[in-house]
């Protein structure tokens, strides 16, 4: 039997980032992966290609439609979906295999396999190699989520399928229609919007992107409607069949919509199957995710959980977080993560990007707060760019002037959120924010007058 100090059991960015932190830090570390590469969901099927696949859709679509204005005439713009496709994969290849050489520089041993808890401080590692059995004192569990599934639509792998399956469609749908309108269907959607495809978002609330601050949701389900894209918003989805090559989409209240090809994008679920969790007394919540305390401690001793299987928004960064916080926990004592400074981006476009409380947040705590609104209209470099939709939103505490949350929806916003992540990290005010020098021209002036506009002396509105 093999020991180690300690074995994570999946190497998504939560538990790559955790065995490697673990290592720096001295302990002799192994992670267990059952996907031929490593980096998880986000990695192969995830962040990674969705983002590869919307810049480059993004790309084709200013070619055909917006370039010209800058006095770039491209001619007859044609699609080559295959190339497209093989980039995708490219930069997929060159990042998992990035994080197998800081394995092997930070000297984390990988096992191939199915790992399971086999017993206290025992990991049982099934591949194709037959079964082995590991040995540590600490064992973390970051086996990440997986697509969530829809009573009455049962994903056949090609034309009922999930994001993985919308990733690497071998041509343009004629019409696609999405069911779920959070991150991962909305980017999709315009993914395949922008490379031809007629795209119908189907959704069961009264709204897109739960969560997010209903504000910027609005702005942004206009913009998306500008773009192309159908939605049909309190749509309960009651079944999705397939024959031959055609689907049909049921749902209450109206007519069948026939379409070639289903997304099913209604969020995910965590990954906690067969991990011999019954074995050491860890017993799942009702949402199906590990219980731990502040810690990321399980009930079982010297277990541990991170990530998209516990609490918490499912988002790659929250996950490396943790996994930091909690090997340096292990190792000395102390970690800290700060769940009120946690950013979400959607990377659609307009980009948008959210961090702290939303305005129905605060006023459903009864806090009292000031807002800051600028829009990109009003900013040089936004103009430069022809990219002026959207706005800044600042929102403070109204006696400390504390920036509770910031909520952007517009050119590059994922990048710009980083200023107010900072901020918040720092328990900084609407003050600090705009009284900090931002470079001229550029995007980020739009965070400073939004700041500035919580006092009502925006310079530029």
């Amino acid at each position: 039997m093999t020991e180690h100090d300690l074995i994570v059991i999946g190497s998504g960015p939560g538990g790559y980032v955790a065995a490697i932190r673990a290592a720096q830090l001295g302990l002799n570390t192994a992670c267990v992966e059952r996907e031929p590469a490593l980096g998880g969901t986000c990695l192969r099927v995830g962040c990674i290609p969705s983002k590869a696949l919307l810049e480059s859709s993004e790309h084709f679509a200013a070619a055909r439609a917006s370039l010209a204005k800058h006095g770039v005439k491209c001619g007859n713009v044609t699609l080559d979906l295959p190339t497209m496709l093989v980039r995708k994969d490219k930069i997929v290849d060159g990042l998992t295999g990035g994080i197998a050489a800081l394995f092997k520089k930070n000297k984390v041993t990988r096992y191939a396999g199915h790992g399971r808890i086999a017993g206290p401080s025992r990991v049982e590692v099934e591949g194709e190699a037959g079964k082995s059995e590991l040995r540590a004192k600490h064992i973390i569990i970051a086996t990440g989520s997986k697509s969530a599934p829809l009573k009455g639509v049962e994903p056949d792998g090609d034309r009922i399928g999930t994001s993985t399956e919308a990733l690497a469609y071998d041509a343009v749908p004629k019409h696609l229609v999405v069911i779920g309108a959070g991150f991962i269907g909305l980017e999709l959607g315009s993914v395949w919007r922008r490379l031809g495809a007629d795209v119908t978002v189907l959704e069961y609330l009264d709204r897109i992107l739960p969560g997010v601050d209903t504000e910027i949701a609005n702005e942004a389900l206009k913009l998306y409607k500008r773009q192309g894209l159908k939605f049909q918003l309190g749509c309960r989805v009651t079944r999705a069949s397939v024959k031959g090559k055609q689907c049909t989409v049921q749902y209450e209240g109206g007519e069948p919509i026939t379409c070639d090809r289903v997304l099913l994008a209604v969020g995910r679920v965590p990954n906690t199957d067969d991990l011999g969790l019954d074995i050491v007394g860890i017993q799942l919540d009702e949402r199906g995710r590990v219980p731990v305390d502040e810690h990321f401690r399980t009930s079982a001793n010297n277990v541990y959980a991170i990530g998209d299987v516990i609490r918490g928004p499912m988002l790659a960064h929250k996950a490396e977080d943790e996994g930091v916080a909690c090997v340096e926990r292990i190792v000395t004592g102390y970690s800290h993560v700060n769940y009120d400074a946690i950013p979400g981006v959607v990377y659609t476009e307009p980009e948008i990007a959210t961090v702290g409380k939303t305005e129905e947040q605060l006023k459903d705590a009864g806090t009292k707060y000031r807002k800051g609104l600028f829009f990109f209209r009003g900013n040089g470099r936004a103009r430069a760019l022809d990219h002026v939709d959207g706005k800044v939103k600042v929102l403070a505490d109204a006696k400390t002037d504390r920036i509770l949350g910031v909520h952007i929806i517009g050119p590059r916003a994922g990048d710009l959120v980083v200023e107010a992540v900072a901020a918040i990290e720092f328990g900084a005010s609407s003050e600090d924010l705009a009284r900090c020098c931002h470079a001229h021209p550029t995007l980020a002036e739009c965070v400073k007058e939004a700041a500035l506009a919580v006092d009502g002396r925006a310079i530029h509105a």
